[in-house]
């Protein structure tokens, strides 16, 4: 069984039946609510619906195979907030990156990919993020997993923008991820980071980030 606050959906139509069944919660900003994002750019948003149906042609087309590790907005989607607008996809892949990220941008959908997610900051993420991820499908060939929830929450306070923020929030609220866990989750990545500054303004926005957390999330 997955560990608490994870969980794994086999098929997208699996997931559209499961997340019906939730209320749809608007996360609150520790700076105000929220509501639809407005588009970025000129480009068309993508949905997870649609990027599976594009790994799928990609997939047949290629003969290659993909496991990816979805990350960023179109993973918050998946863990029930729909309504959270993108245009472009984040992930870790294995594998070869240069040929689904052409295949995509041909598509006319951006993709920012690549195979260790711990490299976009000087905040590593916490060891063993990969071993926690669940399957949100995994098909012949075709494989896409999602963050555990407090893994996904440390990767946005990395950034620690007021976006990523909102987005932390919401996992947070939606897994009813404790203050501890982030802490503790935050204490490792700390600990697997080079020395640097930069470790300090983490610290300060997990802090913060914590000290805005409703009471019965402490």
């Amino acid at each position: 069984m997955p560990a608490a606050g994870t969980h794994t959906i086999v098929d997208w139509s699996r997931f559209c039946l499961i997340a019906r069944r939730f209320p749809m919660i608007r996360a609150r900003s520790i700076f105000g609510t929220i509501g639809r994002l407005p588009r970025r750019y000129n480009l068309p948003t993508i949905t997870a619906e649609r990027l599976i149906l594009l790994l799928e042609q990609f997939v047949k087309t290629t003969g290659q195979p993909i496991d990816l590790l979805l990350v960023g907005a179109l993973a918050l989607q998946c863990y029930g907030f729909r309504e959270r607008y993108t245009n472009d996809v984040d992930g870790e892949l294995t594998g070869p990156l240069h040929p689904l990220v052409a295949f995509l941008t041909a598509e006319g959908v951006p993709a920012d990919l690549t195979q260790d997610i711990s490299g976009w900051s000087i905040v590593a993420m916490p060891p063993g993020y990969r071993d926690r991820a669940t399957d949100l499908l995994s098909h012949p060939n075709l494989r896409i997993r999602l963050l555990a929830p407090v893994d996904f929450v440390i990767a946005k306070l990395r950034r620690g923008i007021e976006l990523d923020l909102d987005d932390a929030l919401y996992v947070v609220r939606r897994f009813q991820i404790s203050r501890s866990d982030i802490e503790q989750a935050a204490a490792a990545a700390i600990a697997a980071s080079p020395q640097d500054t930069a470790l300090f303004l983490f610290q300060k926005t997990v802090e913060l980030f914590c000290r805005q957390l409703p009471e019965q999330m402490l």
